[in-house]
C-alpha cells in the first residue's frame, strides 16, 4: 500500500503543477473576472481537472502494484498520463479558442467578444486599419467602444447582416473605438435596474439586495446590461466618473 500512495502521490503533484501551470497562465492572462463567467470557462475547466487531477492520479493508485514487471507498469502508467495529456491540451485549445479579446459598449449594452467570435478576414482588416485596437495573440482583453459607422449606407448594411445572423459591429476590430470616446454616448444608455427588461423580478429582486450588500443605491440610471451569450451581469456605474463600480451576478 505504501508503494500505491507514493505513486499516487507523485503523480497527484505532477498532475497539480501543470494543471496550474496552463490554468493559471490563462486565468491571469485572459479569463479574469468577468471572463471566465460570461465565457463559460468553468466547464471547460471541470472536465480537464475531473481527467487531470482526479481521474489520472486515482487510476495511478489502481494500477501501482509493486509486484507488477517493470515495464508493464510503466506502459500502464504512461497510457494514463498520455490521456490526461490529450485532456489538458483539449482544454487549453478550447480555452485559447474561447479566450475573452474584447469587452465592447455598442448600442445599449456590454458584450463579450471572444476570439472564437472573429473570422480572420475581420482580424486582418482590422490590424491593417486600426492596429492600436486590433486582436494580437499577446493581447490582454481590453475595453472598447464598438459604434456603426458614420456612413449611413455602411452601418446600414452592418445593421441588415446583423438581423440576419451574419457579423455584429462587435466583431469589426476596424471601427473599434477608445472606450473613453464612448462614455457621453454611454450614459445616455444607462438605466434603472427596474427598467432592464433582459431581467426577471425575481433576478431584480436579487440584484437590489446584492446592490445594498456593496453600498451601492438601485433607483439610478446607473446600470446597463452586459452580456456574455446566453449569460448575463449587471454593470454598475459611478455616474460622476463613468467608471464601472460592479458587475453582479443575477443567478
Amino acid at each position: 500500500m505504501k508503494f500505491r500512495l507514493k505513486a499516487f502521490g507523485l503523480h497527484l503533484s505532477g498532475s497539480a503543477s501543470a494543471l496550474t501551470l496552463v490554468l493559471g497562465a490563462f486565468w491571469l492572462c485572459w479569463y479574469r473576472w468577468p471572463g471566465w463567467y460570461l465565457a463559460s470557462a468553468l466547464e471547460i475547466v471541470g472536465i480537464v481537472v475531473m481527467v487531470d487531477l482526479v481521474l489520472g492520479p486515482t487510476l495511478t493508485l489502481i494500477v501501482a502494484n509493486p509486484g507488477k514487471p517493470r515495464r508493464e507498469l510503466t506502459r500502464d502508467i504512461a497510457i494514463i498520463v498520455v490521456v490526461q495529456l490529450i485532456a489538458l491540451a483539449y482544454g487549453g485549445v478550447t480555452l485559447w479558442s474561447g479566450r475573452p479579446l474584447y469587452y465592447t459598449f455598442s448600442g445599449d449594452r456590454l458584450e463579450i467578444v471572444q476570439a472564437s467570435d472573429l473570422k480572420a478576414d475581420d482580424i486582418n482588416a482590422g490590424r491593417r486599419e486600426n492596429p492600436d485596437l486590433a486582436p494580437y495573440w499577446y493581447r490582454r482583453p481590453q475595453w472598447i467602444w464598438a459604434p456603426l459607422p458614420e456612413n449611413p449606407d455602411e452601418a446600414k448594411k452592418i445593421a441588415m447582416s446583423t438581423a440576419l445572423g451574419g457579423a455584429d459591429v462587435i466583431q469589426m476590430p476596424r471601427l473599434f473605438r477608445p472606450w473613453e470616446r464612448g462614455l457621453p454616448e454611454l450614459r445616455r444608455h444607462l438605466r434603472k435596474l427596474d427598467e432592464l427588461k433582459s431581467f426577471a423580478p425575481a433576478e431584480k429582486s436579487t440584484l437590489k439586495r446584492r446592490l445594498a450588500d456593496l453600498g451601492l443605491p438601485a433607483d439610478q440610471p446607473n446600470t446597463m446590461i452586459m452580456w456574455g451569450g446566453s449569460r448575463r451581469l449587471l454593470a454598475v456605474f459611478d455616474l460622476r466618473t463613468l467608471t464601472i463600480q460592479a458587475l453582479i451576478r443575477a443567478d
